[in-house]
């Protein structure tokens, strides 16, 4: 029988509901008409993420969609329009979906950085100063001079930055130089200067100003103390026209980003970029899909409108709220604990940023609206609190598969995972961070770390956590996160709490059907399946084969997203 002649075969079969090829799957609709592929791979090496059938050498996409999975069979499928791709023994994944992420991309582009925000690299502080000078030069003095992408423990200098450093730059402006993180920033004596702030100001709630051992302020302000800051001299004049160039090119930026590294969805946690993001969307920037996660005057206006999540389409959708704020930051050393943080003095467990009445309230009145609550909890003490008030939220206006995230939900113990389960709460936890901030975690110590980014215990669970690189406090390069899953191991060689340890196969399940199932979109991507969006990504090396202290190296050969090469190498 020859190729055309199979086609057609196929064609009929499926259109008449049957599944007769062995190896293959189908939906009976799949071929009910008479069109042919638009694009068949083969010879692939396929890792679909189904359990209903783990691997595959082949598949069919029409339409954007998954038509046809199974063995090199397909082949036969191809029609004269029908475009081939020989994957030549090369692994195939779904594509990568990252579950909490503010990459915008504008400041990418336009901040000044005074660190990587792709990989781990070791800066100086007179590198940070030359930068911060350079910039200074530009402005009037009053106006701040601002650094991005921090990180205390990347630093050459083996010391932390602080005031006097600062100093060094300008005493002309006001400096802050902001952690990766987001929770902490460093500034000089001229910001505190214009803001009234001294050795003798008592911390706000929620936050502190930090001294050195002699009770002068060295510089740190974390999480909310740094309102006040806020506050005063006078920001970079940009106009609105450049204003809004620099957000479409900053989406641009990123998409194009995020495709490099396999991401094919992205869980956005960055405001003002929605409009963006439409708009490069009709220009054919937009090069990956979005699960746009909401805040102030948008979520007002969802409330206000009966909008609820899950509004949009396949590319651009409005997915559970921003993350909101409820303790402080893993990497900085902020989140709030049950148990002291180690080597800091006086004891400190951390920063809770929102009282528990609070709290209760927004999660009753987001939840009542039908948009999905998402809160950024690290420490046990918050994931607590945050639990507390889904719970109520949920007995109050019950909703089926209400699915609540909690963002990071760093350090759980027994019985917060008893509630989570109980809610289906779904926990979207640092990727990267065991790769890249494994120099931070003597500050908690191998017990506390046995039970910090638990992918194994809260698997073990039956909860079903997703990656959430939080870029840009950590890297979103997935296959750095596959490796820090599976290995516990850092950038420095140290290993913590390796009794999380997941396979390899549960790291490329975390990071794909976990990330759509985090979303309520595991019916429309996260695998490899006839029906679901042809999103997928080619690696180099299967990731079997390699050594696991290699996985984050193996180079992605091609993104796909609908069946379109987005990105190839």
């Amino acid at each position: 029988m020859n190729k055309e002649q199979n086609r057609r075969r196929f064609m009929s079969l499926a259109g008449g509901g049957f599944a007769a090829t062995v190896g293959m799957r189908w939906v009976g609709a799949a071929f009910a008409d008479p069109q042919e592929p638009d694009l068949i791979v083969y010879n692939a090496k396929i890792q679909t993420v189904d359990n209903a059938m783990p691997k595959a050498q082949a598949f069919a996409v029409r339409s954007g969609r998954f038509v046809a999975v199974g063995s090199n069979d397909i082949k036969n499928l191809a029609g004269k329009k029908t475009q081939s791709y020989d994957a030549k023994g090369m692994m195939i994944v779904p594509g990568f979906i990252d579950a909490h992420n503010h990459g915008g991309g504008e400041g990418l582009l336009y901040d000044v950085l005074v660190g990587n925000p792709y990989e781990v690299e070791l800066v100086s502080i007179d590198s940070i100063v030359g930068k911060l000078k350079a910039k200074a030069q530009t402005l009037p003095p009053g106006t701040w001079v601002e650094g991005f992408f921090l990180d205390d423990t990347k630093l050459k200098d083996k010391r932390p930055l602080n005031v006097d450093d600062l100093d060094k730059a300008t005493t002309d402006h006001p400096v802050a130089v902001h952690h990766r993180g987001g929770h902490t920033a460093f500034v000089n004596s001229k910001a505190f200067h214009m803001a009234g702030i001294t050795k003798n100001t008592p911390n706000p709630f929620g936050g502190t100003y930090d001294k050195d051992q002699n009770g002068e302020l060295n510089g740190r302000v974390t999480d909310r103390a740094q309102a006040t800051l806020e506050k005063i001299g006078n920001r970079e004049i940009v106009s609105p026209a450049q204003k809004e160039k620099r957000v479409l090119n900053g989406v641009a930026f990123i998409s194009k980003k995020f495709v490099q590294y396999g991401l094919t969805t992205v869980h956005h946690n960055e405001v003002g970029v929605l409009e963006a993001m439409q708009e490069q969307r009709l220009r054919g920037n937009l090069l990956h899909r979005v699960s746009y996660e909401v805040s102030g005057d948008l979520l007002e206006a969802m409330i206000s409108t009966g909008i609820e999540t899950g509004f949009g389409d396949e590319w651009i959708r409005l997915g559970a709220t921003f993350e909101h704020t409820v303790d402080g930051s893993l990497s900085e050393r902020t989140m709030a604990m049950s148990r002291p943080y180690i080597g800091i003095s006086p004891p400190y467990k951390g920063n809770l940023t929102e009282t528990q009445d609070d709290l209760s309230a927004w999660c009753e009145r987001v939840h009542r609206a039908n948009i999905r609550l998402n809160c950024h909890a690290n420490g046990d003490v918050a994931i607590d609190r945050t639990l507390t008030a889904y719970e109520r939220a949920l007995k109050l206006y019950p909703r089926a598969d209400a699915r609540p995230k909690i963002t990071h939900c760093s350090m759980i113990n027994d019985e917060l995972l008893r509630r989570m389960k109980a809610i289906n709460a779904v926990p979207a936890m640092f990727s990267t961070y065991p790769y890249y901030n494994s120099d931070k975690f003597h500050f908690y110590g191998e017990e506390m770390m046995r039970h910090m980014i638990a992918f194994r215990t809260t698997i073990d669970a039956g909860i079903v956590p997703a990656a959430g690189s939080d870029f840009g406090p950590g890297p979103f390069a997935p296959l750095m996160a596959i490796q820090a899953m599976v290995t516990r191991t850092g950038w420095n060689g140290e290993i913590w709490g390796a009794n999380q340890k997941i396979t390899l196969d549960e790291a490329i399940g975390v990071n794909t059907i976990n990330g759509a199932y985090n979303a309520r979109e595991e019916q429309d991507k996260g695998s490899v399946t006839v029906g679901k969006l042809a999103d997928y990504v080619i690696l180099a090396d299967d990731l079997h084969t390699v050594a696991p202290s290699k996985i984050k190296d193996v180079k992605i050969v091609r993104t796909v997203v609908g069946g379109r090469t987005a990105y190839q190498a």
